[in-house]
């Protein structure tokens, strides 16, 4: 009886939800866990949504020190926190972070509408302990070519979150297709209009291109932060991301096209006519009755 059953897909996967539940951690963990590939999602082909294998909570369940390595490993902490955790004031740490030198993971707005960033505290750990960095934590000025960029008003902040969004959203990518639009994701629409002129391209890459992961109602102004914070702005960052989709799209093509509309051929006149139940025309015939027989007894004229 056993080998005539058929194992039903839900009971080998959950929902985000469910695993979170079942590996005793927060929600939002779970999820930032899922983003840093630390625990493999599989798509839903029902709802399109993502699910946990059962096979991903236990592997991740049997691991040394769990749940608390997991905890540890997508612990979250803003400036404030970070600066005390890397032995620095809170101005130090922003200018670090404006340099690049520590990269945001995620990001909310306050209710003032301004932008929060958050570091994984286990990274800013291992940037603190490595010797290399001492001067940047220790010495009272910032080194004269980091200083002038700061000066100049360098902030690179947003471009280092897009980096790790858009790993995250090729790494869940199942095609070339999905992967455009993962990439375009980034881009304004001027640019991804300028890369697929074809509409129909255009249209399926648009189809898999995920909006931000935090936003309100279109465009409300927490929707247009977000917006703005997942458009590339930077030329170096746009001219890499052009390269890439470039890349991707001829092997999209060569895989699987996109759809487009089936030609419509020509009306087949007889064939309309038939299925309208409308008779082909037909040539006339000769007149019947009287007449025609008049016609055919009346004298012939002759030639004299």
């Amino acid at each position: 009886m056993s080998g005539d059953t058929i194992t039903k897909p839900h009971l080998l996967s959950c929902t985000p939800s469910r695993a979170a539940r079942e590996l005793g951690v927060k929600r939002g963990e779970l999820d930032l866990a899922i983003h840093l590939g630390l625990i493999r999602t599989v798509p839903d082909e029902g709802s399109g949504a993502r699910r946990v294998p059962r096979s991903e909570i236990d592997r991740v369940s049997s691991g040394l020190g769990f749940p608390e390595s997991l905890v540890d490993r997508v612990r979250v902490v803003g400036t404030t926190e970070g600066a005390d955790l890397i032995h620095v004031s809170p101005g130090r740490f922003t200018r670090l972070a404006r340099l690049g030198l520590v990269a945001p993971v995620k990001w909310y707005l306050n209710r003032y509408r301004a932008v929060v960033w958050l570091y994984l505290a286990e990274e800013l750990k291992q940037f603190a302990a490595d010797g290399k960095n001492g001067p940047l934590l220790h010495d009272r000025r910032m080194p004269e070519g980091l200083r002038g960029m700061l000066d100049a008003g360098v902030d690179l902040r947003p471009r280092n979150w897009r980096g790790r969004h858009r790993g995250f959203l090729l790494r869940l990518a199942e095609h070339p297709w999905e992967s455009a639009g993962a990439l375009a994701a980034f881009l304004e629409p001027v640019q991804i209009a300028e890369l697929v002129p074809d509409p129909y391209e255009r249209s399926h890459v648009n189809r898999f291109r995920p909006g931000p992961p935090a936003s309100g109602a279109p465009g409300s102004p927490s929707a247009l932060i977000a917006e703005r914070l997942m458009t590339a702005d930077d030329p170096d960052e746009i001219s890499l991301l052009r390269a890439e989709l470039t890349a991707v799209l001829e092997e999209a093509r060569e895989r699987r096209p996109a759809p487009r509309p089936a030609a419509k051929r020509a009306p087949d006149p007889a064939r309309q006519t038939r299925h309208l139940g409308v008779s082909q025309p037909v040539e006339p015939e000769p007149p019947r009755g009287l007449l025609s027989w008049l016609r055919r007894k009346a004298p012939r004229a002759t030639t004299p």
